[in-house]
């Protein structure tokens, strides 16, 4: 299975657990992994939609690995999403290019756990906040894994961050016994 994981993160430098998480996946990826950055691949915001979408054509799970921003993904991501994902291409009625494929949201969170629970600090889960993303996938026709959220990451223990990031490793490569919506 080829994966790509990409990482939107626009410190990614500064990035303790997003950096940890990546680490540990090219340490165990066997060479089926590649990881790109697009803050620093389209650093002018300009995307290469053809380029991206030949890339997503070349692979059989695509993860996208960002810090949780606002309940959402950082902008340089969203705006991939709406270059890249096109109509006629991604999804409508002849857009059946990513039908099949595994695509994964892989998110870190600065706050609790626990405050991603109904009536908690942030009212409602991680997953339930991921919904909108999980419904432009849907609608692309892929498959769609359980997302992979580490919290608590900026007081997280160097010992926790490296249990995660074994975690993270082994869902982001193991493949799915999820079966397709398609």
């Amino acid at each position: 299975m080829k994966i790509m994981i990409i990482v939107a993160h626009p410190n990614l430098e500064n990035s303790r657990a997003n950096r940890a998480l990546l680490q540990h996946s090219r340490l165990h990826a066997n060479g089926n992994v590649d990881i790109r950055n697009l803050y620093k691949e389209y650093p002018d915001w300009i995307i290469d939609i053809e380029r991206e979408q030949q890339l997503l054509l070349q692979y059989d799970r695509v993860v996208f690995q960002f810090p949780f921003y606002w309940y959402s993904c950082p902008p340089l991501l969203k705006k991939w999403f709406d270059d890249v994902l096109t109509f006629g291409w991604a999804f409508g009625p002849e857009g059946n290019s990513l039908k099949g494929k595994e695509f994964m949201l892989a998110t870190t969170a600065a706050g609790l756990e626990f405050g991603y629970q109904a009536g908690a600090e942030n009212w409602f889960t991680a997953s339930e906040l991921l919904r909108p993303i999980q419904a432009t996938f849907n609608r692309c026709k892929v498959t769609y894994l359980p997302a992979f959220v580490t919290y608590n990451v900026e007081r997280v223990s160097v010992e926790a961050l490296q249990s995660e990031a074994a975690r993270y490793a082994e869902q982001v490569l193991v493949p799915a016994v999820v079966g397709s919506r398609y």
